[in-house]
């Protein structure tokens, strides 16, 4: 079975989600949890029910009613992540049929999703809800639009409703699949021995506790979060594993306090503490609360469902207990039997506290537990514990401080000592695992003070103690996670029902990818006497290689061969436009992680643990050196070196009344496609070439532009291990890997100087675009070129010069990500009009905006910017612009620890490929004796429904349902010489050729229905006039280019324009941020599939939404990627989504160039994350405003938390003055 997808192998993306049914005697009922598949070994599975995506319905039998509304809602676009989503959504409706919306977030919470943005998965699960909100335009209270008069307009052409739910299967319990009822009955004691671990699950706890003394170095294992991600990714072996899984002897809970079972689950634990807050009241439950606010941020679901408390004599859980990461005071022969947590006594007070880089499903950065008890009647400390996690190798008490403080009064002058002293006590050192030791030193302080102030609240009606400042309140209340409610508007076109353009139409292969039926490459079965290969890589930045020893790999059971770069037939390199790339490294390593060689192996794991055995000597070379800065400084550069420029700077600069010079750090992203690269070789014994070589893709898992280059070292070396065996090798990158290897979007640096007047306007603007290449060029220069033709965006700067300068370093290379370099491009000039709007407090934007009717690019493209100027104003009307900056003015005037921000902006991006040859498509289109039709066309799905747009234009032509035409594949023994899926430009190039090819078919049929106006489609594609049934279609796109010598061309085939405002709310205390509200104005021409073109700008904002705000790739200062893997790199989950998200597609917007006046819209909005980090960065100014501080001040992204709370300086930021840094070597670089 394939249903259940394999997206990390340690449990951190939800993409393998089951359910697991297991029979309890002592509730005597079944529990079903929804469990990440990657961390359930298969021994632990002995007595339980599994049920996967495939066993809750088919399209070939019946679906399941989940599986049909998340397909019909417009939930599943590249679909990998999508049968995780359902199992998840399936296993809630099997515990509890009528769920929330906050049951459906707390569930989701640890499925991610890179292409959608959540919201359309929720809109179709949350038609599950007792509450239902039929209105997908209605309020929370779930009122239609109409009664809020929200409608959408007067205009009777303007629709909110993406999809239906009439006549959906309903949801029927009682076709639920039953328990086994052969696993009713209690299992005995369980030996399963492999070829190198011994797995035991004792009957009970005598049994238990007889492995245990034998066995004492033996790991006990329980839920198998903790030791299941170190064996599936770090290698790591035990030879024997005990499982106490199904032992009731300590997973029974007792309710004198609360004692729990040290085998009892996180999520039950927290369901008997939110039913002990209940029964024991808000007084004697805070020690509850402190810690169910903690379970709820901590993992997700589906972790917490398997995860445990996790020796017999009674001890404290003390500091003492915790000797360091991972491990207790228990001696090796000892169980740990039960946690007990008692209630709160009267007149003491517990917290909790925790930063992480994102809210939920995330580490903590820094947590702290902190309980105070007070004399009787008094706010005199009786006793104090304060706890930190995240300041050292394990639990930190702040002993001396306890001590010290003891017997003062709560009051200001504790609170001043008290910071004093955990200053002093609690260390970070700067090499402690994770760095940011000054961001952890401030949440050590801040931490402390909100308990501080949430004691003094409530000593205040107990005591009667001075009042907390009310500006102070609202940073005693924690962020809180909303499920996300949209509103959509879109044009309704006018036409025949029959004909699907222009309509939102479910993507072509939703049910087979809810079903899990659609079949990924991984997916495909094995190929008889198929291998797999596993790639060595360097682990070293720059060195010589002076030997590769794999003869301990090649004696391991199972290995085939090695390969490296002499087995490779022909070059070990490949040219891209004259720039070589090695396929093997063969003399020198240029960066940690360059493939060296490969293991060939029977089967893949045999393959990994072979690689690893591969022993390469290096020698160092100097220069090693990693950032843009260290690049400036050795002027290493890749040529071209790129200029654009119009206009006379020096006069425009003399005529300015103020100068200004900055710059701004954009940190690089990671693509994370859910599903990795990879591809299956079969030698076909054949003469090479490229007639003779075929693709095939039917989908991909996501790709962002990160599956354009990449891929072909990749196919490559997978040939070249088939070429040696004669045998089919299968290649399939974990994780960690695809990260290390495939690398992402580059770093940029932009320098400006900017001259303007009193009045806003922007006379001059010279700007230097740096950006991290890598050890090689991949498409390095063609993102450059690319965020230089956007650096005006939509803004009449006369006077405008761009340098663009791509760094060579010894990092993998960056490559093609979404946007391409657009969004720095257009970033760093937004930031040049964000610092002089704050300097001058005018709308520095609408002052600059192209406003002519005709207008030129700086690189002199005619283009009219009257739709970009109507979504602009369409955008400040519907977000309440105005108002809302009242309202925002009004709310940090009142709120001192947190502050609102809010940002608006244009957007005008270039449609298609710069480089002219690009722009063209071709497809096949065959008609078939029974009236199908197929096609096949160059272009490649990866979500972006580009399969769904070309079987809806073609239905249009000819007049056939959308049921009767079928898209098999993309195939280059098909269409060859394609074009890469990019640019924006597909649907474009692959809409029109197949208009072509259709059109072409009905000039040949004309005739025949001229003749025979009474026949079917049936009747006509079978009558015998010998009419060629088969056409191929061409688009010859437009020819695009520029003049860099001239600073003259026509870039881009067209324009796609837009606008977008968003409201934030950021902790000062914490760094922590919420997103509040996203309105976007998108202008997509006539949309040919309204969905579609929402779930595109949804899911690029949302990819934005990390790029600015919480994606963060560091890198060790030897230039290892430290951030690899869901675990330490957060894409954004739900909880980052922002409780409204409204899009709105332009109305009477044409496009005379493209495929039925639509527009290309799949990279965009990427760049609308930005006002996000341009809303934050107007929340730290009212921050800093309000103390005094400077509101200028250096800002880098993604914005942080570390970077927020760092940049609102305060007393408990300045406690470690930069003359008390100790200089030593960091644990990451800003590369």
């Amino acid at each position: 079975m394939t249903g259940t997808k394999y997206g990390c192998g340690g449990g951190g993306c939800g993409a393998c989600t089951v359910m697991v049914s297991r029979y309890d005697p002592i509730q005597e009922t079944v529990l079903h949890w929804s469990v990440t598949a990657c961390l359930q070994p298969i021994c632990s599975l002995h007595g339980a029910a599994v049920v996967t995506v495939e066993g809750i319905g088919s399209t070939k039998t019946k679906l399941h009613p989940v599986q049909e509304r998340i397909a019909k809602a417009h939930g599943s676009q590249c679909g990998f992540c999508t049968p995780g989503m359902v199992m998840s959504m399936y296993t809630l409706l099997r515990n509890n049929p009528q769920p929330t919306t906050e049951d459906i977030r707390e569930t989701l919470g640890g499925n991610l999703c890179r292409c959608t943005g959540y919201r359309p998965i929720i809109d179709g699960f949350k038609t599950f809800c007792n509450t239902l909100i039929s209105c997908q335009n209605g309020d929370r209270n779930g009122k239609c639009c109409m009664e809020n008069s929200n409608s959408h307009n007067n205009e009777s052409d303007i629709s909110g409703e993406l999809f239906s739910m009439d006549n959906v299967l309903p949801l029927d319990p009682t076709q639920d699949l039953i328990f086994p009822p052969e696993l009713l009955v209690s299992k005995p004691c369980v030996l399963v021995v492999g070829e190198k671990v011994r797995w035991i699950s004792p009957a009970d706890l005598k049994d238990l506790i007889k492995l245990k003394a034998e066995y004492s170095n033996a790991p006990l294992l329980v839920g198998n979060t903790t030791i299941g991600p170190k064996m599936n990714l770090k290698g790591t072996v035990h030879p024997l594993l005990v499982n106490i899984k199904a032992n009731i002897h300590l997973t029974t809970l007792f309710y004198l306090g609360v004692t729990v079972g040290a085998g009892c689950s996180l999520s039950v634990l927290k369901d008997v503490l939110l039913q002990g807050i209940e029964e024991l009241g808000p007084e004697k439950s805070r020690v509850y609360q402190a810690l169910v606010q903690t379970l709820q941020c901590l993992a997700s679901k589906q972790i917490r469902n398997m995860a445990v408390s996790n020796g017999a004599r009674e001890i404290c859980l003390s500091e003492e207990f915790f000797t360091d990461f991972g491990k207790t005071a228990l001696r090796p022969d000892e169980i740990l039997l039960a946690i007990d947590i008692p209630h709160s006594r009267p007149w003491e007070f517990v917290s909790a506290f925790r930063q992480a880089q994102r809210r939920e499903f995330s580490f903590s950065i820094v947590n702290s537990g902190m309980r105070v008890t007070f004399r009787h009647d008094s706010n005199v400390v009786e006793n104090l514990d304060i706890f930190y996690g995240g300041v050292g190798p394990t639990l930190v008490k702040a002993r001396h401080t306890c001590k010290e403080l003891m017997g003062r009064k709560w009051d200001e002058k504790l609170l001043v000592v008290g910071t004093q002293l955990l200053e002093e006590e609690i260390y970070v050192p700067p090499t402690a695992p994770g760095g940011q030791e000054e961001y952890r030193k401030a949440l050590v302080l801040s931490f402390f003070f909100k308990f501080y102030m949430q004691v003094t609240l409530e000593l205040q009606q107990k005591v009667g103690m001075n009042d907390l400042p009310l500006e102070y309140l609202s940073a005693l209340k924690p962020f809180k996670n909303e499920v996300p409610q949209a509103n959509h508007s879109f044009q309704v076109e006018t036409q025949s029902s029959n004909d699907p353009v222009g309509r939102p139409n479910v993507h072509q292969a939703a049910l087979q990818q809810a079903t899990g039926e659609a079949v990924y490459y991984d997916d495909i079965p094995s190929v008889k006497g198929e291998l797999f290969v596993s790639m060595v890589t360097s682990t070293r930045a720059h060195a010589k290689i002076i030997s590769i020893d794999a003869s301990m790999a090649l004696a391991m059971s199972g290995v085939v061969t090695f390969i490296s770069a002499k087995d490779v037939p022909g070059q070990n390199r490949r040219l891209w436009f004259n720039n070589p790339e090695e396929l093997f490294a063969e003399e020198e390593v240029i960066c940690v992680g360059q493939i060296i060689g490969a293991i060939v192996a029977e089967t893949r794991e045999q393959a990994k643990r072979a690689a690893e055995q591969v022993d390469i000597t290096y020698e160092d070379i100097q220069p090693v050196f990693f950032t843009i800065e260290e690049a400036i400084e050795h002027q290493s550069f890749f040529d071209p070196k790129r200029k654009l420029e119009r206009g006379n700077l020096e006069e425009g600069f003399e005529k300015a009344d103020h100068i200004l010079e900055g710059e701004l750090y954009m940190g690089g992203q990671e693509h994370f496609y859910m599903e990795t690269q990879g591809l299956i070789a079969i030698p076909k014994g054949e003469a090479v070439y490229s007639s003779t070589i075929t693709c095939h893709v039917k989908r991909l898992g996501g790709g962002f532009g990160g599956k354009v280059m990449k891929i072909a070292s990749l196919s490559a070396i997978a040939a070249t291990a088939a070429y040696k065996t004669g045998r089919a090798v299968r290649c399939v990158l974990e994780r960690e890997d695809d990260m290390l290897i495939t690398s992402g979007r580059s770093p940029f640096l932009g320098k400006y100087k900017v001259g303007y007047l009193n009045d806003g306007t922007i006379l001059a603007a010279d700007i230097t675009y740096y950006s991290n290449g890598g050890c090689t060029l991949d498409e390095s220069s063609f993102i450059m070129e690319k965020a230089l033709l956007h650096m005006d965006n939509g803004y009449k700067i006369p006077n405008l010069r761009g340098h663009g300068l791509v760094c060579k370093t010894y990092l993998p290379s960056y490559t093609a990500f979404r946007g391409f370099g657009g969004p720095q491009g257009l970033t760093i000039i937004e930031s040049v009009l964000h610092e002089v709007a704050a300097r001058c407090g005018l709308p520095v934007r609408d002052i600059n905006m192209y406003k002519d009717e005709k207008c030129y690019t700086h690189h002199k493209q005619l283009f009219s910017p009257h739709d970009m100027v109507r979504c602009w104003n369409e955008c400040l009307e519907k977000s309440d612009y105005t108002h809302r900056c009242l309202s925002i003015k009004q709310f940090n005037a009142h709120n001192h620890w947190k502050k609102r921000g809010i940002s608006i902006v244009p957007l005008k991006f270039g449609i298609g490929f710069s480089k002219g040859f690009y722009n063209q498509g071709a497809a096949l289109v065959n008609i078939y004796k029974d009236g199908s039709v197929l096609i096949s066309h160059g272009g490649t799905e990866m979500g972006q429904g580009i399969n769904t747009k070309a079987i809806q234009i073609a239905s249009r032509i000819l007049k056939v349902p959308m049921s009767s035409i079928h898209i098999k594949e993309t195939c280059t023994g098909n269409v060859p010489n394609a074009a890469p899926s990019a640019a924006s430009f597909g649907t474009d190039a692959v809409g029109m050729a197949v208009k072509d090819g259709c059109e072409k078919l009905m000039r040949r049929l004309e005739p025949l229905i001229k003749k025979h106006p009474q026949f079917t489609w049936q009747q006509l594609v079978t009558y015998c006039q010998k009419i060629s049934l088969s056409a191929t279609g061409f688009f010859m796109g437009p020819h695009t280019s520029v003049d860099w010598e001239k600073s003259d061309g026509n870039a881009y085939y067209y324009f796609t324009f837009g606008a977008c405002c968003s409201e934030v709310e950021i902790d000062c205390l914490t760094g922590d941020h919420k997103n509040i509200r996203t309105d976007i104005v998108m202008d997509v021409g006539r949309s040919i599939n309204p969905a579609l073109d929402v779930g595109q700008v949804e899911g690029g904002f949302v990819q934005g939404i990390g790029l600015y705000t919480i994606e963060e790739l560091q890198f060790s200062p030897e230039g290892v990627l430290l951030t690899r893997g869901p675990s330490r790199y957060k894409i954004p989950a739900l909880c980052d989504i922002p409780p409204q998200l409204n899009v709105h597609l332009l109305r009477n917007a044409d496009n005379p160039h493209a495929i039925y006046s639509s527009k290309g819209i799949g990279e965009p909005p990427v760049f609308f994350g930005c006002t996000l980090f341009f809303a934050i960065k107007e929340a730290i100014a009212a921050a800093r405003r309000e103390r005094g501080l400077s509101e200028s001040f250096p800002f880098s992204s993604p914005a942080t938390a570390e970077k927020i709370r760092m940049a609102c300086e305060d007393c408990f930021t300045r406690m470690n003055p930069p003359d008390r840094k100790v200089k030593t070597k960091p644990w990451a670089i800003n590369v």
